[in-house]
């Protein structure tokens, strides 16, 4: 049984990701203003840094949801753009 729960756990792209991962990486990817474009949040759009969104996110749940969403979106079209190349 805990196979199952292993290549499961290994498929997930969350898996082992911390939040602040999550965050720099989108942040590298949009830019804080792309960030902040696609989910409107004001730690993303007044004076955003990696410190106060993961204070922000870690007290908001909804939020939280929609930033690992997003990273989800980001990981398929960067799969989907280096199939094309």
């Amino acid at each position: 049984m805990a196979t199952s729960t292993t290549s499961a756990a290994s498929r997930d792209p969350l898996h082992g990701m911390t939040l602040e991962r999550i965050v720099t990486a989108l942040a590298d990817h949009y830019g804080w203003a792309g960030l902040g474009e696609r989910i409107p949040v004001r730690c993303f759009t007044h004076e955003p840094s990696v410190a106060s969104s993961l204070k922000f996110l870690r007290k908001t749940p909804w939020a939280r949801e929609k930033v690992e969403g997003l990273y989800l979106f980001m990981l398929r079209d960067i799969r989907r753009n280096e199939r094309e190349a």
